[in-house]
């Protein structure tokens, strides 16, 4: 009698045991700091359980020791939903209530069984409901209004409301009429899917229109605790080339405009322990609202390969806090840095002396080329060429690295310059690599001039 009543608390209160994984809990956190969210990645990998999970949360207002994300003290009002009603009710509804065409098993998804409190049907799709009010801890009720893309936009309007969720890709105006439902509010606004259509008009919102109000997180099948490794290259190897980085990745299709066309598996590696007498030079991009970011080289000179050993990458923080995080890289590592690093600031000091009174090693001289030059152009056909011949490696723990690579790419045949703080660290560091050092070999910070010979 005992376990058959433990395993109906478990089944009737499946929030309790939602344990995210990293990019999971990425998402969860970005909410208490972005009105809009993208969850952007591959087909199985956790996505639309993710926004169930935290959809209960808000609905519910019961939420774990753990979580770092945007809080509602009070019952709200959402809207949620997909292409269709059928997919609504197989994928948002089933996770957040329970198997749609058993309503004895209502109450084994997401929002607890104890705080259902009704639930209206949609007449016309069989198993499908229209709304679902939900009990609040705080002592009201929440509203929960399942919708679906096919309606229209005008079928999206409604009253005021404090969170949309919108799973799988919306139109750009169902996507438009959900932020106008949650503008009086303030409320959020959260995309669950896979990139199957590109660089669309909702993707592009995210990845080039710059905004504090927005963030877009992408998830590989590599985040995905619960597959094994041979699972993944199963399912890998199961989808056509041309679908694999989305299905897998949830990387859009950039076709010719993305600037390195290569494979992420040709320039992927596992960790290893540096050899002694490879040298290592680091680089950093300077950012506030958009990241300052970092990343770390290793230079193996016998066979010309570069490696990328380390990354960071941080927003809206002081230098002190920068220099805190990357200091423990080596008191020995020469670092390189960019042109607005010679800028004036308010306080009258520029960035790259600011970091070199934190203790880092700053070379001398701003990036630049040997022959005095400093074109993007020529850095990233130089990564490029790299690349494709074998010489451009990446360590595998390298995340915001690889996030970056993967959405990379031109638009009128200019880069775009958005999302690409790791891979600018990256090339100032590589545009320097004449000044790279054995670690510990050299602790004198003065290394105008010299270079590796």
């Amino acid at each position: 009698m005992l376990m058959a009543e433990l395993d109906r608390r478990r089944r009737t209160n499946r929030l309790a045991a939602y344990a995210p994984y990293s990019k999971q809990e990425e998402f969860h956190e970005a909410g208490a700091l972005f009105r809009e969210r993208l969850f952007m990645a591959g087909n199985q990998l956790g996505k639309t359980l993710a926004g169930a999970a935290e959809a209960a949360m808000h609905l519910t207002g019961r939420y774990p020791d753990w979580w770092k994300g945007k809080r509602f003290d009070r019952p709200i009002v959402m809207l949620a939903g997909s292409e269709s009603y059928e997919l609504t009710r197989d994928g948002v509804q089933r996770l957040l209530i329970g198997p749609p065409m058993n309503e004895e098993e209502w109450g084994t998804g997401y929002i607890p069984k104890a705080d259902i409190i009704a639930t209206t049907r949609r007449s016309g799709v069989s198993g499908a409901l229209d709304s679902v009010t939900v009990r609040h801890v705080s002592g009201g009720a929440s509203t929960l209004l399942f919708k679906a893309y096919e309606q229209g936009r005008g079928k999206w309007q409604a009253n005021t409301v404090d969170f949309v969720w919108f799973d799988e890709e919306p139109p750009e105006d169902v996507y438009f009429e959900g932020i106008t439902r949650t503008n009086a509010t303030r409320g959020l606004i959260a995309v669950t899917f896979t990139p199957l259509k590109g660089m669309s008009t909702v993707v592009a919102r995210y990845i080039l229109e710059k905004s504090p109000d927005r963030e877009v997180i992408t998830m590989t099948i590599d985040d995905a605790e619960h597959y094994t490794p041979e699972e993944r290259q199963r399912i890998i190897d199961s989808y056509p080339p041309h679908e694999r980085e989305a299905r897998t990745k949830g990387i859009p299709s950039l076709g010719s405009g993305r600037i390195f066309p290569v494979p992420e598996e040709d320039i992927t590696v596992s960790p290893f322990a540096i050899p002694k007498h490879w040298v290592q030079i680091a680089g950093i991009d300077f950012g506030w609202d958009h990241p300052t970011a970092a990343a770390c080289l290793a230079w193996d000179r016998d066979a010309d390969v570069i490696y990328v050993t380390k990354n960071y990458r941080k927003r809206e923080a002081p230098v002190h806090t920068h220099a805190a995080a990357l200091k423990p890289w080596g008191s020995w590592l020469p670092w390189s840095w960019p042109h607005d690093g010679n800028n004036d600031v308010a306080a009258g000091e520029n960035l790259a002396s600011q970091y070199k009174a934190q203790g880092m090693p700053f070379l001398a001289e701003r990036a630049t080329f040997e022959d005095g030059s400093n074109s993007v152009e020529a850095g990233l056909m130089d990564m490029l060429d790299r690349m494709v011949t074998g010489r451009w490696k990446v360590f595998s723990t390298c995340s915001e690295w690889f996030e970056e690579f993967r959405l990379y790419h031109r638009k009128d045949g200019k880069v775009v310059k958005e999302r690409d703080d790791v891979l600018s660290a990256s090339r100032y560091a590589l545009m320097m690599k004449r000044f790279a050092r054995i670690e510990g070999g050299d602790t004198n910070w003065n290394f105008k001039a010299r270079k590796v010979v």
